[in-house]
């Protein structure tokens, strides 16, 4: 009997530890499959506001803080919109000090707790950046999908999609430059998205599913007219926009792909997220593992980049070696296996989702190079 018991007892306690690393799994899946949109990645710092001046604000001295460029400074109820680091104002040695560009809703007090987000603007098309638009309904597999129109008068479209932890307030980034250059602009919410359909399981597919709401959007773009559509996606968006160029039915449509930080290699996108939560690394295989039975990832190859050879059209890569989220290194590969095809333009010391913030003029200046053939 004795011996019976220590059995059931050693039995019972591996079934506890296995049913307690399914668990941990799951948790730490959810980094990357339950990304809210309009919140901070996992691998995003909380900063706290020390103090305000005029046109000045002084921050947590971070390497976050330290980033080159302008970026939207994010609280709970508050957005403001921060420059480059002011190297010649007074501070603490703990403490950075950015140029306050304005407030754009709520207010900063001191002991704030606050992050920087690639969004800019908050509000749509007219509200932000005073530019005409509508709201249009683009059918779904789902079901409705939301999507702001800005209209101009080339043939060719620019469809927009954003990607981890943004909304479609983030392509308002480059909206105004878009416009500038008489491209019309379709601005995509997709599931998960606020107003959109919710996904069947309530997860992030990381673009695997996702790219048939941008499917959806190209058959809307043709029906209204686009002869031609250049998509451009970041981050999980630009992962959606690859595979519309090798899968959709429209792609002979598809004349240009603009992918900024793509995640090309999900387990890795999975890891760094899951690690930025303070997963154990022990148990990142199980988040792996986690994520491929929640999604139905197991063996369908959709760990591997993109076959380069299958592309057809123009593709322009902004990435850098500064993304904790997508290793640059698979754009890389990407771009060096068919260099008469694809560019890479690297952004150094951007964050994920953040390659217009760290260096707005250059990569305005890159884009209008590689969309003035395709106008």
């Amino acid at each position: 009997m004795r011996t019976v018991r220590a059995a059931a007892a050693a039995a019972t306690a591996a079934l506890a530890a296995g049913a307690a690393s399914v668990a941990a799994g799951r948790f730490a899946s959810d980094a990357a499959l339950k990304t809210a949109p309009g919140r901070p990645l996992p691998t995003e710092p909380r900063l706290t506001v020390h103090s305000t001046a005029a046109g000045q604000i002084t921050l947590t001295r971070d390497l976050a803080s330290l980033r080159p460029g302008t970026y939207g400074l994010a609280g709970d109820g508050s957005h403001a919109i921060v420059g480059p680091v002011l190297d010649g104002a007074p501070h603490l040695p703990d403490t950075v000090v950015r140029r306050l560009e304005r407030v754009t809703h709520g207010s900063l007090h001191p002991r704030d707790k606050v992050w920087l987000t690639p969004n800019l603007h908050v509000g749509d098309p007219r509200s932000a950046l005073g530019l005409r638009y509508a709201d249009v309904d683009v059918p779904g597999e789902l079901g409705v999908l939301p999507a702001w129109f800005v209209p101009a008068v080339r043939e060719t479209w620019v469809i927009t999609v954003h990607g981890l932890g943004a909304t479609r307030e983030h392509p308002l980034n480059i909206l105004r430059f878009l416009h500038g250059r008489h491209f019309p602009v379709l601005d995509l919410a997709y599931r998960g998205d606020l107003g959109a359909p919710r996904p069947p399981d309530g997860l992030s597919h990381l673009g695997e599913t996702e790219w048939r709401d941008l499917d959806a959007a190209i058959r809307h773009a043709v029906r209204h007219g686009a002869e031609r559509v250049v998509l451009h996606g970041w981050s999980t968006g630009a992962t959606m926009a690859l595979r519309a160029a090798l899968h959709s039915e429209l792609r002979d449509r598809i004349c240009g792909l603009v992918l900024d930080s793509p995640v090309l290699d999900w387990e890795a996108t999975l890891r760094a997220l899951a690690r930025a939560r303070h997963t154990p690394r022990p148990l990142l295989p199980l988040a792996v593992r986690a994520a491929q039975g929640r999604t139905g990832r197991y063996g369908d190859g959709a760990a591997a980049t993109p076959d380069p050879t299958r592309l057809t059209m123009p593709t322009l890569i902004f990435h850098g070696p500064d993304d904790e989220v997508a290793p640059w290194s698979a754009s890389r590969r990407l771009a060096a296996a068919r260099p008469n095809l694809i560019a890479l333009h690297p952004v150094p010391r951007a964050p994920h989702n953040a390659m217009w913030n760290a260096d707005p003029q250059g990569y305005e200046e890159a884009l209008r190079r590689f969309l003035t053939p395709l106008m």
